[in-house]
């Protein structure tokens, strides 16, 4: 007999929506990409601003911006102190900083890659700072043009997420990953 196990929802992959709770908040919050998403319970807040004087913008939002402008990237990390599904407390191991360019509707329908996306900055815990219990981290960046910035973390020492070898135990490989910002050149 094959047993099959698989996780209850939420008891390994969980998304995170910034939104009041009531339906109509969380479903305009989706809409919007007020979002993010961990495994294994490795973060359970993130928050990310991109700032330039005073304007600002969040996960899912949109900064406009002249060219040849330098934004500021604030990451903001809670790393919970506490046991997940398989009673493990993992920790953040790293932080990266994604940027790709814009470049508009692509004619092929089945892309599924922008080969100018790179990560700009991973930090490590030399990097960051504790503010009570989140870490947080910055980075300035100079912008030529319109792209988009996002972030993912993990606990692993892979610089790039791998698939997964059979029998691995999922717990052991967690990432998170927030939707973009945008930054638009005027």
């Amino acid at each position: 007999m094959l047993l099959i196990l698989d996780f209850w929802p939420g008891e390994y992959s969980k998304t995170f929506v910034f939104a009041n709770r009531n339906h109509e908040s969380v479903i305009e919050a989706l809409r919007a990409g007020h979002v993010f998403v961990t495994t294994g319970d490795l973060v359970s807040e993130l928050y990310v601003e991109v700032t330039m004087g005073n304007q600002s913008a969040s996960i899912g939002e949109e900064i406009r911006i002249p060219g040849g402008s330098e934004v500021n990237v604030t990451i903001k990390v809670l790393d919970p102190d506490l046991p997940n599904a398989a009673g493990e407390n993992p920790l953040v191991k790293r932080v990266d900083l994604i940027a790709g360019e814009v470049r508009g509707e692509v004619s092929d329908p089945e892309t599924n890659s922008n080969e100018s996306t790179r990560v700009v900055k991973r930090f490590s815990s030399s990097d960051w700072a504790k503010d009570g219990k989140y870490l947080v981290m910055s980075q300035r960046l100079p912008v030529g043009g319109s792209h988009y910035i996002r972030i993912r973390g993990t606990n692993t020492n892979e610089l790039e997420p791998e698939k997964d070898p059979p029998a691995e135990n999922p717990f052991t490989d967690l990432w998170f990953y927030s939707n973009p910002i945008f930054v638009t050149v005027d």
